[in-house]
């Protein structure tokens, strides 16, 4: 008659527990939201326009629809997000110029760039619903009649649906809804501040002249959703990004400590720049 081994036993226990431990559905979440925030970052500091910003995001979901963060670095594909959509957009920047103003090596956003390009299987057309809004916007100015000291007010409706477009662009919703129904959603949420037209007769009027299959109840059923949708998204705290970001390190078989010796090696190497811009980059890019 056999025993196990006790010694073995022992150093498959030890070995089980000093395994690193994957995320979870809700850390590789928070985590993408918390790189998704950092697109919005990045193009805010090189003043992109908002259709790049949302071309980058819709690039980074899709990515993480087939991959995990912990098979692909989500700093770095964030990063070859934005170069792509810049490309496609026709906004020239090139990767040494976007890795220089966030303290990032270029090289690296090269070389994931067609790692992304092929996980989006190089469908890189992107529908946003900016341009929808721009055009429900005109047509609300004739429906309503607007004119004197209307435009005003109706300039204010203008960037008050950008804003929610901003925010709607955050969620899954432009994954799952067409972008004319994600700018209807904005304009309702934006006619809510600014009163400037009977939404549901300008809904009404917009359905009997398509001809659609949609009522107006359907579409209020997708904009309550959406409006849903925006009002539980939360940013994490930097306490649960940092967290989260040492588990995913010891993922990839890294420490916290490989970080530091990484980034203090980074710094000697840059000491020449002024502090402020450094200090600007690696915020950026973090």
């Amino acid at each position: 008659m056999s025993f196990p081994d006790s010694k073995n036993n022992k150093r498959d226990n030890a070995e089980k527990h000093s395994r690193p431990k994957p995320l979870n559905i809700d850390e590789e979440r928070i985590m993408r939201v918390y790189y998704e925030y950092k697109i919005r970052e990045v193009c805010d500091a090189f003043y992109f326009p908002h259709k790049i910003q949302a071309t980058a995001l819709i690039y980074f979901k899709r990515f993480y629809l087939q991959w995990s963060v912990m098979e692909h670095d989500p700093k770095h594909v964030m990063l070859s997000c934005v170069y792509a959509a810049c490309k496609v957009e026709e906004n020239h920047v090139s990767a040494e110029e976007l890795g220089k103003g966030i303290s990032q090596d270029h090289q690296m956003i090269l070389n994931y760039e067609m790692v992304v390009f092929q996980s989006l299987e190089f469908d890189l057309i992107v529908y946003t619903p900016y341009r929808s809004v721009e055009g429900f916007i005109n047509d609300i100015e004739e429906f309503s009649h607007i004119e004197g000291e209307q435009i005003q007010m109706l300039k204010d409706f203008h960037r008050t649906a950008i804003a929610e477009v901003d925010k709607i662009m955050f969620t899954d919703a432009p994954l799952l809804i067409p972008p004319g129904q994600l700018a209807l959603a904005a304009l309702r949420s934006a006619n809510k501040v600014h009163g400037v037209v009977d939404f549901e007769r300008y809904l009404s009027n917009i359905l009997s002249r398509q001809n659609s299959e949609h009522t107006i109840s359907e579409l209020s059923g997708s904009f309550d959703a959406i409006d849903s949708w925006v009002s539980k998204y939360q940013f994490p705290s930097g306490k649960e990004y940092k967290h989260i970001g040492r588990k995913l390190m010891s993922c990839w078989g890294q420490s916290s400590h490989d970080e530091s010796k990484r980034k203090e090696k980074k710094s000697k190497h840059k000491s020449r720049k002024s502090s402020s811009e450094m200090q600007n980059g690696s915020d950026l890019a973090e």
